[in-house]
């Protein structure tokens, strides 16, 4: 594990990235507040280069069936606030995904623990952390 500062550096290093599956989709309010209370400890916010968040879909316009074409008026697709930015959920949320910037195993250790502490606190019906590599860090012949 190393420690990076411009994104030239970055390319092609598969740096960890720590997965918290929850045991249930969370509500739009309850994914607002995880993000929040992972942005704002200093410790998780010093070492996350990218924050991703995965679950189902909550389409604009159904999409299939007899109502197709017709406006999904979802309650959890709605605007919720990350740290002082506006951005609209449209997903029921189950994964987040922190992509760490860490010198060593001890520094990953100490970033995995205060992300387990926050989401003890924030996550009501229970969680799953795992340290591992989740997404693309460089294209392959399909992206080309």
């Amino acid at each position: 594990m190393i420690g990076i500062d411009s994104k030239e550096e970055y390319a092609g290093v598969a740096l960890p990235q720590v997965r918290v599956t929850t045991d249930r989709l969370l509500s739009a309010a309850t994914t607002e507040v995880v993000l929040n209370a992972l942005a704002q400890n200093e410790i998780i916010l010093s070492h996350v280069r990218r924050f991703d968040i995965k679950g189902e879909s909550l389409p604009k316009t159904i999409n299939s069936g007899p109502h197709r074409g017709i406006a999904n008026n979802h309650t959890e697709r709605r605007i919720i606030r990350f740290g002082n930015r506006e951005i609209e959920l449209t997903k029921s949320v189950g994964d987040f995904i922190l992509e760490l910037l860490v010198k060593d195993e001890a520094e990953l250790d100490l970033v995995f623990e205060e992300i387990k502490k926050v989401c003890n606190e924030v996550i009501p019906h229970g969680f799953t952390l795992s340290v591992g590599r989740y997404t693309k860090y460089r294209s392959t012949l399909s992206d080309n």
